[in-house]
């Protein structure tokens, strides 16, 4: 009896389908077929491991503390112990060092790679190549592939490690993995060429290819002129199928302070919409202006884009509402939308369907900004976060750190807000300092003087699957959520099921916002130098950057252009250490005398911020000069910051 049992279940099993093995390969396809995006990655455990500070301080790899899992006895440091079968497919870090990175793959005696840690994003070791691997904004990334059966173990051999942040992806028990090996074969190049092709291509004429490469990609074109008080049906199709593309031109009608052009996307018999989203958050305008450009969503060439595939059941509704302005007269707009579409249904069992949800809030003291709260099965692929402080000053609300927790787990712990979007060291020249796009992250804006930011990043291989529930938050400020700020957040994700979110959409935050108090900082300003000036770069205040040292000829002048500001009337005040050997100084609009001569002499070293007069700052005349009156012996200047001050009209 026992032999017949046996034999029946021999049988059995020999007539399953053979398993099939996830390869380099395999990973590295979800990096350019993006029409895979809505699949779910069913029963995989998604999680990381970072630097952060557990005891939820803001040492998040300053110290080296919380750097490593633990210390070997020759005091090599051990940052990265998972067992079972699955991936690493992300590696940031903006501190990478020459040390070298042994990875141990499923309990080999011997490391399988050997690097130097610098060299997992320097383009000069295959296959960590660009443009999987860099750095742009302060931050290095490394999405390569490195798959493990049993166990991945990251050993560094230096003394100290700061800032890192390593994802990865467990798959089931019973999945068969091809581990990492150094000798990779055509099946990896030819990947990694497909990557590279799609996103080093212009960014809207590469995600157009995306939508039509099914060959009966159809397009819906639409022209309406639409004024506040409208709402235009730009879509609609009542059979199932997938938006494969959204292009709405000329994005320069979205360029506005007021951000009241209101995208809707309908999937099926939901009473919600999946999208509702001003038209500018939606595809990365940063504080009136075009932005992103990432891989899926952004503006080129006048025209807003997004390629994110879109399936659906029975039946889809795009339309676009205009609302009229708390303070404004807004005029009408003409909008030529086109919809890139199949009649490919959803797959319910594999797929989900897309939604996005935006979050526009003052923030709340002791409380963090939520990305997103969900419920049901899916996956989360993308971010954009506008955040601006409500104090003048450095952006230290950008200190907090994102946090996910999945099916009722934490798994994700971040190390910074510039970290999540793969950045690193906000307000340093060349980090992040500005705007900069990249196919899956970028910084939308980085200013001092209006001490606003902003980020971006999208999930490809590394999103991240939930089986029950996700919770996504990023602080404001390094500890406690205590640095005031307005956030505006979209995040965008697949689930099984419609989520019941408030759209968050009212005239009080669809407007940016514009500080009636502008701080103008040495650090990053436009200026002009006259007559021989020497300046140096200092930290001579914490709070607020760098200032400028300047040693000055007599008739002396340095110009700071206020291009940025708004147009109108301000008082203006400056910032500058009194010192021994300080000059006398003056401010000047052109030819126009605004202050009296003062003195920045001092026995004893002491700030002083005063009030020096009036300005009136236009679209041609838009700059304030610092003129200097010098002797041999009092010839310095300490400039910490000019401050405009909205006048009352």
């Amino acid at each position: 009896m026992r032999l017949l049992i046996l034999c029946m279940l021999l049988c059995v099993v020999s007539n399953l389908p053979a398993q099939k093995t996830i390869t380099v390969a395999d990973e590295l396809k979800q990096l350019y077929n993006i029409n895979e995006l809505p699949a779910y990655r069913s029963n995989t455990y998604c999680a990381q491991v970072s630097s952060y500070d557990t005891t939820g301080g803001n040492n998040d790899g300053f110290g080296g503390q919380y750097s490593f899992v633990r210390k070997n006895a020759d005091s090599s440091l051990v940052i990265f112990d998972v067992k079972g079968a699955g991936v690493i497919n992300r590696i940031w870090t903006p501190t990478p060092t020459h040390d070298t990175l042994d990875f141990y793959i499923d309990d080999a005696p011997q490391p399988a790679l050997s690097i130097n840690y610098l060299d997992l994003f320097s383009g000069k070791v295959y296959p960590f190549v660009p443009p999987l691997c860099g750095n742009q904004v302060g931050g290095y990334y490394c999405y390569f592939p490195i798959l493990f059966q049993k166990h991945c173990v990251i050993v560094c051999r230096g003394k100290k490690l700061m800032f890192h942040q390593i994802g990865y992806r467990l798959y089931n028990k019973r999945t068969i993995v091809q581990p990492f090996t150094k000798n990779n074969n055509n099946d990896v190049r030819s990947a990694l060429n497909s990557i590279n092709s799609l996103w080093n291509s212009n960014e809207a004429s590469k995600a157009r290819v995306i939508a039509m490469k099914n060959g009966d990609t159809k397009i819906s074109d639409s022209f309406f002129s639409i004024k506040p008080g409208d709402s235009k049906q730009a879509f609609s199709l009542n059979t199932g199928g997938r938006i494969a593309g959204i292009e709405i031109s000329p994005s320069g009608s979205f360029a506005s302070l007021y951000k009241n052009i209101i995208m809707h996307i309908f999937w099926d018999d939901e009473m919600l919409p999946a999208i509702d989203c001003p038209v500018a958050d939606f595809f990365g305008f940063a504080y009136g202006q075009p932005s992103m450009q990432s891989l899926l969503i952004g503006t080129e060439n006048n025209t807003c884009y997004s390629f994110l595939p879109m399936p659906f059941d029975k039946k889809a509704r795009v339309t676009f509402t205009s609302l009229a302005a708390k303070d404004s007269v807004l005029s009408a707009i003409v909008m030529h939308v086109k919809i890139y579409y199949t009649l490919q249904p959803r797959d319910a069992a594999t797929e989900g369907k897309f939604y996005a949800y935006r979050n526009a809030e003052i923030t709340k003291d002791g409380q963090p900004h939520i990305f997103l709260e969900a419920r049901g099965k899916g996956h989360y692929v993308g971010s954009v976060l506008q955040a601006q402080g409500l104090n003048t000053g450095m952006t230290l609300f950008f200190e907090g750190d994102d946090s996910t927790v999945i099916d009722n787990e934490m798994r994700f712990h971040g190390t910074g807000s510039e970290d999540y979007f793969n950045g690193g060291w906000y307000a340093l020249l060349n980090r992040w300092d500005a705007a900069m796009s990249l196919p899956l992250h970028g910084s939308l804006d980085y200013s001092l003087s209006f001490a606003r930011t902003g980020g971006y990043r999208f999930f490809l291989s590394d999103k991240i699957s939930f089986e029950k529930n996700i919770y996504q938050s990023i602080e404001h400020g390094g500890e406690h959520n205590n640095v005031p700020g307005i956030y505006t957040s979209v995040s965008y994700f697949y689930c099984d099921r419609p989520q019941q979110l408030a759209a968050n959409i009212s005239t009080d935050n669809i407007k940016v916002y514009i500080p009636d108090t502008i701080n103008i900082y040495p650090q990053f300003s436009k200026v002009e130098i006259g007559n021989d000036l020497a300046i140096k770069s200092v930290w001579d205040h914490n709070d607020v950057g760098q200032s400028f040292d300047i040693i000055a000829p007599d008739n002396g002048m340095l110009k700071v252009n206020l291009g940025a500001i708004p147009t109108g009337n301000y008082q203006l005040f400056i910032a500058y250490a009194k010192q021994p050997g300080g000059c006398d100084f003056s401010i000047w609009q052109r030819q126009t005398q605004i202050s009296k001569w003062l003195q920045s002499s001092a026995t004893v070293k002491m700030t002083s911020i005063e009030y020096v007069g009036n300005i009136h700052v236009t679209d041609l005349n838009n700059s304030a000069t610092i003129q200097f009156k010098t002797t041999n012996t009092a010839n310095n200047f300490l400039w910490i910051k000019m401050m405009l001050v909205k006048s009352v009209d």
